[in-house]
C-alpha cells in the first residue's frame, strides 16, 4: 500500500514538473489573457495527466495524495524562486521591454510571440489611446504588460515637483 502511495506522489512530482517546464518553453500569459483556445488547452491537458498522476488508483486517498503532492511541490518550487534569483529567472524567465519612448520593439514582441493587436489591447486597458503615448511598456515575469504612458510620467513629475515645494515651505 505504502509503495502505491509513494508511486502516486512521485508521478504527481514529475507531472508537475513537467507541466511548468512546459509553460515555460511554451509561452506565459496572464490568466485573463487567456484566449479559449489556452483555456482549452488547459483543461485538456489537466484532464490528460490525470491517470499519469494517480495510475490505476480511484480511490479517495489516491487523489488526496496526489492534491498532497502537488500542493507540497508548488510550496517548495515557490521558497525555492522566492530564495533565489537565478532559479527564479530559469523557471519565471525575465520582464521584456516591448515599448519604449513610443517605439515598439518589435524583435521583443516577436520573441514573446504577443501580437500587434494584443499589445494594442493592453495599451488601450490602460487608459492610452496610442502607442506614441506609451512611455514604457514591460511583459512581465507573471505574463502581465504593464503600461506607463507620458501622462503617467508627467504626473509623477508633477506630483514630485509639488511635494518639493511642500516640504521646502515646511
Amino acid at each position: 500500500m505504502w509503495e502505491e502511495y509513494l508511486s502516486i506522489v512521485l508521478r504527481s512530482v514529475i507531472v508537475y514538473l513537467f507541466i511548468v517546464i512546459a509553460i515555460r518553453l511554451f509561452g506565459k500569459k496572464e490568466i485573463a489573457q487567456l484566449s479559449v483556445i489556452d483555456l482549452v488547452f488547459i483543461l485538456l491537458i489537466s484532464n490528460s495527466v490525470q491517470n499519469a498522476m494517480v495510475g490505476p488508483s480511484t480511490s479517495l486517498e489516491g487523489g488526496l495524495i496526489a492534491a498532497l503532492s502537488l500542493f507540497a511541490v508548488n510550496f517548495i518550487l515557490k521558497q525555492i524562486l522566492y530564495r533565489s534569483k537565478k532559479a527564479s529567472e530559469l523557471v519565471q524567465g525575465h520582464s521584456i521591454m516591448l515599448i519604449y519612448e513610443g517605439r515598439v520593439i518589435q524583435e521583443n514582441l516577436s520573441s514573446a510571440k504577443i501580437s500587434m493587436d494584443e499589445l494594442e489591447a493592453s495599451v488601450r486597458e490602460h487608459g492610452v489611446k496610442n502607442i506614441s503615448d506609451v512611455d514604457l511598456a514591460v511583459l512581465e515575469v507573471d505574463g502581465n504588460i504593464s503600461v506607463l504612458s507620458h501622462d503617467f510620467k508627467q504626473k509623477t513629475v508633477r506630483k514630485r515637483k509639488a511635494h518639493k515645494v511642500i516640504t521646502k515651505e515646511t
